[in-house]
């Protein structure tokens, strides 16, 4: 005979008499602690497969470690700011707050029926104006610490979401949300200087050798980047325009026969209006056609490099001999000073250039026992060996070469010893509504001008009040019960900054509100930090 059982109302029970019992509550003072967390989840529908496969493994970790006598904190919350919220609540004709706040009930009623062993009473929502109260605190904090700065500078835009995109959005050339191709723009917008920090995150990826896989650990390295070298200036001939370059390979500097400039690199509104007229229209010309080209296609191994000679020279400081200014895009702005000097008999890739566009070779380094002859080399000669043609360094070992020209440079006064990171500062000014207000104020007098921390948070205006279509600038700028504001320092009138932050910059430090999330005066307690962190599982992807 086949039993029957009633598995919701069993469901139910025990649901009922978790809640009610405390199970999942976390411990004030946890004598074996554990601090289990998943990735939280972005509010775009309700809880899908994916999110199960994430959950149920922490729900599993977590009912293992209680039945061992460990005290946990196992919290969940949602990243509920940014783009895919405001995109797909203009798809339905929805305020992105209500799209947002409806996906959060649903996804948290499936979560709940599943009793899954989360500590409601410690949920997060980084769109709650009590979290990003501690968004804007933070930005303010690292602003005052110098970490936070204002620049003009070359930008991913998405044509279609009308926005800016760092750079770990854009996926081969195209948007991530969208697909659409990614173009260049230049745009003032709000960086934090992630790069002051390159050489310690490069340090401390040492601690995570045998804890990591080794090619994710190689991995952060290639992001991180390090070059050692040299910074030299060059000068524009006919001019006191300095030009900076960045080389690895001090030792090759006699054989430069050209400079190659990026055509997004800053200098490059300095140096055009020294462009003769009759180069001006192709180089104009190119660099419009580059920006349409994203770093990764310019970079490409595969595309065959090419430029437009600007008709200027610059001047070798090393042994004063003119070598051509060239604008090349395979050249880029984010790497050392935006301008490269080029070796075509020691570099494959200006060898390629300059064979395609007849410019000269110098040889300045031989191999042992053998001689090169420029007009005999079907490729660039890269090992190290004897440094020839190279004045005074005639004779000497190129690696030995690396510092003795430096050297020379520096008692000079014309070069100096430069590390340098292919890690980039951070973007986070975003031209859309659906994120937390960038809390800076301009001042016509003043400038630009930090709110007060006791004016915190800079609420986004009711949603009746906007008009969420994309524009190219953000919505908040066509509200002017926003913008409209006083300077907290002189009294006068002023404009509130019309950018919000990058979603990241919330799903950053949520980790840490978990630990305080009802607290009104800080974002969490040192004492709960000492008791909880560090994180002992995280589970995501």
């Amino acid at each position: 005979m086949v039993m029957s059982r009633d598995f919701a109302a069993i469901e139910e029970k025990w649901r009922r008499f978790w809640d009610e019992t405390g199970l999942y509550n976390t411990p004030e003072i946890p004598e074996k602690k554990f601090y289990l967390l998943e990735m939280y989840a972005y509010p775009s529908g309700d809880i899908h497969i994916g999110h199960f496969r994430n959950y149920t493994v922490g729900d599993v970790v977590w009912r293992f470690l209680k039945m061992k006598g460990y005290e946990l904190l196992h919290p969940f919350g949602w990243d509920a700011f940014g783009l895919p919220a405001e995109q797909a609540a203009l798809k339905r004709n929805l305020s992105p707050d209500k799209w947002t706040h409806n996906n959060i009930e649903t996804g948290k009623a499936t979560l709940k029926r599943l009793a899954i062993s989360y500590d409601w009473e410690r949920e997060v929502r980084t769109c709650d104006p009590d979290y990003y109260k501690w968004t804007q605190w933070i930005f303010l904090k690292l602003h005052e610490a110098g970490l936070v700065y204002r620049d003009s500078s070359a930008v991913n835009w998405c044509p279609q979401c009308k926005t800016v995109l760092a750079n770990e959005q854009v996926i081969s050339g195209k948007c991530w949300r969208c697909g659409s191709n990614v173009e260049k723009r230049e745009l003032e917008q709000w960086f934090v200087k992630i790069t002051d920090y390159a050489q310690r995150l490069l340090d401390d990826l040492e601690k995570l050798k045998g804890n990591w896989p080794d090619n994710i650990v190689t991995l952060q390295k290639n992001w991180i980047g390090r070059s050692e070298g040299a910074e030299v200036d060059f000068i524009i001939d006919g001019s006191d325009i300095v030009l900076p370059i960045f080389t690895t390979r001090p030792d090759t500097i006699y054989g430069v026969t050209f400079m190659s400039i990026a055509p997004d690199a800053k200098i490059m509104k300095k140096i055009l209006p020294l462009v003769p007229q009759e180069y001006k229209d192709d180089v104009e010309k190119y660099i419009e056609k580059s920006l349409h080209r994203t770093e990764i296609e310019r970079s490409s191994a595969e595309r065959e490099k090419d430029g437009v000679f600007t008709g200027l020279y610059c001047i070798n400081p090393y042994n004063n001999e003119k070598v051509q200014v060239w604008v090349a895009d395979y050249v880029l702005a984010s790497y050392g000073t935006g301008a490269v000097m080029a070796v075509p008999a020691h570099d494959q890739r200006d060898f390629e250039f300059a064979k395609k566009y007849d410019i000269p070779i110098k040889v300045v380094i031989e191999p042992k026992g053998k001689k090169l002859d420029p007009d005999e080399m079907t490729e660039a000669y890269t090992e190290p060996g004897t440094m020839i043609n190279s004045d005074i360094f005639n004779g000497t070992f190129s690696k030995d070469g690396i510092a003795k020209v430096i050297e020379y440079g520096e008692n000079k006064g014309f070069a100096r010893k430069k590390i340098t990171y292919h890690l980039r500062d951070w973007l986070i000014s975003r031209q859309r509504y659906w994120g937390a207000p960038i809390p800076m104020i301009h001042c016509e007098k003043c400038g630009i001008v930090p709110v007060p921390e006791k004016d915190l948070p800079v609420l986004l205006p009711p949603d009746d009040k906007v008009d969420f279509v994309p524009k190219g600038r953000s919505p908040l700028a066509d509200v002017p019960e926003f913008m409209n504001t006083t300077c907290p320092k002189c009294g006068g009138p002023a404009k509130r900054d019309p950018d919000t932050m990058d979603t990241f910059v919330c799903s950053s430090w949520y980790y840490l509100r978990y630990l305080d999330p009802k607290n009104d005066n800080e974002p969490f307690t040192r004492e709960n930090a000492e008791k909880w962190l560090p994180i002992d599982l995280y589970i995501g992807g």
